[in-house]
């Protein structure tokens, strides 16, 4: 038995306006020829499939034209749950169909938890693998809101809701294994944020509830999982430290912060035991990198350097440049893009030849020993929708400063419900 563990895929996400369809398409390339050379068993998504919960048309054909790839190798099973990034309805329009090619897709929480215990079987019929499989539950589905709760009790319902709601499914799951007599390994999919889990500057992690951080403890995890497959942190990392409690990461990096982290996913594996629990083995499979980037930090000395570097290796790598240096360049932009441009030396350099292309600059200036944004150099395009509103907040001189909190926690909600694809927002 052999399982794959993903996540956060999120097709459709572009970087500074340049789309990545052909990253996506040659990850997913890889991602099938995987499977095959590993004789992959079962492929596990932990949510967010897509960046957001209204994929383009070519997200789209990525994404079904994979799993129709899939169901015609040797992988047996494929599931797929939401994450917070992921329209529900959208992701299971299709359920019926999939369920067709052997693809269980679980959108949100169900009204039954029996509904998120799937039970896997062999070409002969016999149960092979039970999985949870739980989505991203969004906080109209694990709690009800009370009249007069302070963020307090709304933190404590959450968390309890959570905890619940795996226990539950976890024991119904349980009482299945117990049912078949069998012992099967039994593996828990989520998309969540665990405490002490590391995130990175720029890897657009969203945070999951407004108003909370709402980082589970990884101790709600009950003891009888065989693994615990979770998505949401791009980073690939232990859940605990358990060394079968993991998050894959993304496969991409989403942002110029990750751009010197290795990408990969887990490769999960059982040995049958002679009536005993199956015994697990953790595989960690490194991803390529199929589109570099780059972030040059530094003075102008530094930053013109290694901009020849990349020039001179004819790198096709994306660059985001940050400016540190003491003097003032107000036209650094240019500056920049001129060190890419053909040179006297080669004049009739093939324009077609890969070449470095700077994506994003930030100017940032040391003036009396205290380093300074300079705002002129940022675009819309540098700001996320909540940062845009609390600059213009902080600009208007007609709102008093004690409204501040409540005006930015109702755009927080606003911004929730059309995040989670709510059909009432407008």
């Amino acid at each position: 038995m052999r399982i794959l563990h993903t996540s956060d895929w999120h097709l459709g996400r572009t970087l500074y306006g340049r789309k990545r369809h052909e990253e996506f398409a040659a990850f997913l390339d890889w991602l099938v020829a995987l499977i095959e050379r590993e004789g992959v068993t079962a492929l596990l998504v932990a949510g967010d499939i897509f960046d957001t919960t209204t994929p383009s048309h070519r997200a789209q054909e990525l994404y079904y034209r994979f799993l129709c790839r899939v169901a015609a190798s040797p992988c047996r099973h494929v599931v797929v749950v939401a994450g917070n990034h992921d329209s529900p309805t959208f992701l299971e329009a299709p359920k019926a169909l999939l369920r067709a090619l052997d693809v269980h897709v679980i959108g949100s929480a169900t009204a039954d938890p029996a509904d998120e215990v799937l039970v896997l079987r062999d070409l002969s019929g016999a149960p092979e693998l039970i999985v949870c499989a739980i989505p991203y539950l969004r906080d109209r589905d694990i709690r009800q809101v009370e009249a007069g709760e302070d963020s307090a009790d709304k933190d404590r319902k959450l968390m309890e809701g959570i905890r619940d709601h795996y226990a539950s499914v976890v024991a119904l799951a349980e009482a299945r294994r117990a049912d078949l007599g069998a012992e099967i390994p039994l593996v828990a999919m989520g998309h969540l944020f665990t405490a002490g889990g590391r995130t990175l500057e720029g890897d657009g992690v969203r945070e999951l509830y407004v108003g909370s951080l709402a980082h589970v403890s990884p101790g709600i995890f009950p003891d009888s999982l065989d693994y615990l497959a979770l998505g949401h942190l791009h980073v690939p990392q232990r859940v605990g430290g358990a060394e079968t409690r993991r998050y894959s990461g993304s496969p991409l990096p989403m942002g110029f912060g990750e751009a010197r982290q290795e990408k990969s996913l887990c490769l999960v594996e059982w040995d049958k035991g002679n009536g005993a629990r199956p015994g697990c083995r953790v595989h960690i499979i490194p991803i390529p990198v199929f589109q570099s980037l780059e972030r040059i930090q530094g003075d102008w000395d530094l930053l013109a350097k290694r901009l020849k570097e990349l020039v001179a290796a004819r790198s096709p790598t994306w660059i985001e440049v940050i400016y540190e240096g003491e003097a003032v360049i107000s036209d650094l932009r240019e500056r920049l893009e001129a060190l890419l441009a053909p040179t006297e030396e080669a004049p009739t350099r093939d324009e077609t030849a890969p070449r470095p292309e700077i994506l994003r600059v930030r100017n940032n200036r040391i003036a009396q020993g205290v380093l300074e944004r300079m705002h002129e150099e940022e675009s819309l395009g540098d700001l996320n929708a909540l940062e845009v509103f609390t600059r213009r907040l902080e600009a208007a001189q007609t709102v008093p400063p004690e409204q501040h909190s409540d005006l930015l926690l109702a755009y927080q909600e606003i911004l929730a419900s059309f995040h989670h694809g709510d059909p009432q927002a407008e």
